[in-house]
């Protein structure tokens, strides 16, 4: 009924957070590596605040997708109180045992599976590093 709220308030919660940090944050961290034919090679890391991107993205695609699969069967509607379980008590409380079971699960299901994709985009950077470390020459 409204399990798309949470992760949608999620999303919020992390877009927010995702423009402070990208305004506090510096020029990305780079790191330069000297190849055998004297070139030298620059790693650009990905910024905390880009990776936060990631999630929104999965957030907010997420909750447009539910929302319009609420629509859909006429569960919201665009006239108030926009969801028809809020104009019931009865209804009420089961939308909001649905948010608290169905939609927590679900924003921390996504929030599991970026937290996935940054363990992987980590061992990627520093799998990068180490092999252009071997491929320049020995101090």
């Amino acid at each position: 009924m409204a399990c798309f709220l949470v992760p949608a308030a999620e999303a919020v919660i992390t877009t927010v957070a995702s423009k402070v940090m990208q305004t506090k944050e510096s020029s990305p961290e780079t790191v330069h590596i000297s190849l055998d034919d004297s070139t030298i090679t620059e790693a650009v890391k990905t910024p905390f605040s880009h990776k936060l991107k990631w999630l929104n993205n999965l957030l907010w695609g997420g909750s447009a997708l539910l929302a319009f699969e609420h629509i859909w069967h006429g569960e919201v509607v665009p006239w108030f109180p926009f969801l028809t379980a809020a104009s019931n008590p009865a209804d009420a409380a089961e939308m909001l045992h649905e948010m608290s079971t169905v939609g927590v699960t679900m924003a921390v299901l996504v929030t599991a599976v970026w937290g996935g994709m940054l363990a992987i985009s980590n061992i990627i950077e520093k799998r990068a590093v180490r092999s252009a470390e071997l491929l320049s020459p020995s101090k």
